[in-house]
């Protein structure tokens, strides 16, 4: 007979209500009983010790009262046990933080194997924490250097000279784990894989911290990373509202990659970008000025402002910025005979009357007649990239540092204004003044913040100030950015991402090992890069960036299919682990691809029950993915 969806449905609801009856006679006794005889034991018990306290001698008592009030009271000796057979239990949520983020208690979720053998010396390792490590010493021990906290440069004697006069304690040096990971993820955007992590730690050389970062701003991923942020800023973006097109923003990150690459001179970098003529497609450097949503002189002059003086010119008065403006009024733009193809270019007969020179205003109220047959762009990049202009390189010394430490000298890095000054004077004064001295030299200007000791502290803060952090006391942890995230996951798991742009047809698609952070298209994404708070790239603003934790996120990474299916189908873990022989070394080997460090004692304990199993390994590394110490830089 044919039954009808409905007939089904009530049949299979008609079989689990069956069910859920022969479920509740099965255990319901059982636990009523298993209730009544605990309640009788827990009489007797009181009883006795009732009983006992009475015939007891008065120090006896005494002494018993001691032990019982003391906060860490000593384990009763017991006899040895070789067996402890563990319940079925769930995992224990010890808290659901502000960020959206829940935090799972792993050491109340050992399910596994339900009987463990257990050493005759050390018969209560699961029961309780070990009472010779305090909290705080593991802690340290994670995340904390012993050694002591000295300057390097000249970075460091301005940090710490001004928090001693302001009575801010700074905390210690980070650990090298935390230091191996922090500037992995800082120069390149890349985590470092289990061995790359394993030689640094096991390195004993006293300057392996330089040698790491002079390794790093060689590779190939710190072009790729930075390039990014620069793409950012300079919205490098196909489609609306800044409407590149797929061939110039191809073009336009090929350019802004190869010179970081070969670390052009800022000075020279930023002076292409403002004086360049040509097509959008065979000279990259003149999409500056059309990635904007307004090719109007005023429209080019704030964006001008923001993006190399990192200043809000729309907050400056009308005639200050229409005096700015006049340097632009020549910039010429028309089509070819190819699509989408445009020309910038000087044009002569644009922002005067006949042959009449132009009067341009500079930021600092300082008036330049151009002649007619001059380009005003080249007039104004002359006075911006000067060595005593007070904007340009403070402004790429304070952004710098806020891609560095997550937090900007004066913040946010893009709106620096009289009322907005920055919290450390003199550090941003030193930070420009190395640079120039250095011929704009970038990469030198990161390894001096890098080496210093004010970007190598820790994330704990020992002051408890409430301005720690405005003043660098310690390193702010932060979440890392959307794109950084992805390929993290991608790397653990040994999977790939698809990303596409669905307009214009036909649609682009990149390849499917294309990294995140590699991405040269603002248009094309995927969709945990739109829930993980990549920019839209529409203003060149930091603040589009979104890198706070959110609920929606958080359940991204704890329930999703997405992540499920990486850690189920993905062939990283195998990678990962197929070289170990036991329990010990597959925990290892998970934490250092994941935490780029090896887990603690406390830590090892309870993975090794987890990796006994596929089962078990893939459910660790889950857990570590969504904790905070895999999501924040720290």
């Amino acid at each position: 007979m044919i039954r009808t969806r409905t007939q089904r449905v009530r049949q299979r609801k008609q079989r689990h209500q069956l069910m859920i009856r022969l479920l509740m006679i099965a255990v319901v006794p059982p636990m009523l009983a298993g209730a009544l005889f605990w309640a009788i034991t827990q009489m007797r018990g009181e009883s006795v010790s009732q009983a006992a306290a009475e015939n007891a001698p008065p120090a006896t008592a005494n002494l018993s009262h001691d032990l019982a009030s003391s906060s860490q009271p000593r384990p009763a000796a017991r006899a040895p046990v070789r067996s402890v057979s563990l319940p079925e239990t769930k995992p224990v949520v010890k808290e659901v933080r502000e960020s959206g983020l829940t935090v799972v208690d792993l050491s109340s979720t050992d399910s596994r194997p339900s009987s463990m053998q257990l050493a005759e010396e050390e018969p209560t390792v699961l029961a309780v924490r070990r009472k010779d490590v305090s909290d705080e010493e593991t802690l340290t021990g994670a995340f904390e250097s012993s050694l002591p906290l000295h300057g390097h440069n000249s970075v460091d004697d301005a940090v710490f000279g001004k928090l001693f006069k302001l009575g801010i304690q700074p905390s210690g040096l980070c650990s090298d784990e935390v230091f191996l990971r922090r500037v992995y993820i800082d120069v390149t955007g890349t985590l470092p894989d289990a061995a790359e992590a394993a030689a640094f730690l096991r390195d004993t050389d006293q300057r392996k911290r330089e040698k790491l970062i002079d390794e790093l701003l060689e590779r190939d991923e710190y072009a790729d990373y930075w390039a990014m942020k620069w793409c950012d800023v300079l919205r490098v973006k196909a489609e609306f509202p800044i409407n590149l097109w797929p061939n110039a923003a191809q073009a336009y990150h090929r350019w802004i990659r190869t010179a970081i690459r070969e670390n052009m001179p800022y000075d020279q970098f930023v002076r292409e970008l403002i004086t360049s003529s040509g097509s959008n497609f065979r000279t990259p450097q003149v999409n500056f000025y059309r990635a904007m949503q307004s090719k109007e002189p005023e429209a080019i002059a704030k964006t001008v402002a923001l993006t190399f003086m990192a200043t809000r010119a729309e907050k400056w008065p009308p005639e200050k910025l229409a005096g700015m403006s006049q340097f632009f009024t020549k910039v010429g733009f028309k089509p070819t005979g190819e699509w989408k193809e445009e020309i910038v270019y000087f044009d002569p007969r644009q922002g005067t009357q006949g042959n009449d020179p132009l009067t341009c205003v500079f930021p600092t109220g300082h008036r330049v007649v151009v002649p007619q047959n001059t380009d005003p762009r080249f007039v104004f990049a002359d006075w911006l990239i000067q060595d005593k202009n007070p904007w340009f390189a403070r402004a790429i010394a304070n952004r710098t540092w806020f891609w560095l430490l997550g937090r900007g000298i004066v913040d946010p890095p893009d709106d620096v204004r009289s009322d907005n000054p920055a919290t450390n004077q003199e550090l941003l004064n030193r930070l420009a003044e190395e640079l120039v001295s250095s011929g704009y030299d970038m990469k030198k200007l990161l390894r001096l913040i890098l080496s210093s000791s004010a970007y190598q502290l820790s994330c704990i803060d020992r002051s408890g100030d409430a301005h720690a952090a405005a003043y660098f006391a310690f390193y702010a942890p932060r979440r890392h950015d959307a794109e950084v995230l992805i390929d993290a996951i991608c790397q653990i798991t040994g999977t790939t991402e698809t990303y596409m742009s669905i307009i214009p047809e036909p649609f682009t698609f990149l390849p499917d090992n294309q990294r995140a952070i590699s991405i040269p298209d603002g248009s094309i994404t995927s969709a945990f890069l739109e829930i993980f708070g990549r920019p839209p790239r529409d203003t060149g603003m930091h603040s589009e960036r979104n890198n706070n934790l959110t609920a929606g996120q958080s359940l991204h990474l704890l329930n999703s299919n997405h992540i499920r299916d990486k850690l189920k189908k993905g062939r990283g873990l195998t990678d990962i682990t197929k070289r170990t022989i036991n329990t010990t070394q597959k925990a290892e080997q998970i934490y250092l691809a994941i935490l780029s460090r090896y887990p603690t004692e406390d830590e090892l304990q309870i993975a090794n029950t987890w990796c006994g199993d596929w089962q078990g390994t893939r459910e660790l590394a889950w857990a570590l993915i969504n904790s905070d110490e895999f999501l924040f830089q720290h």
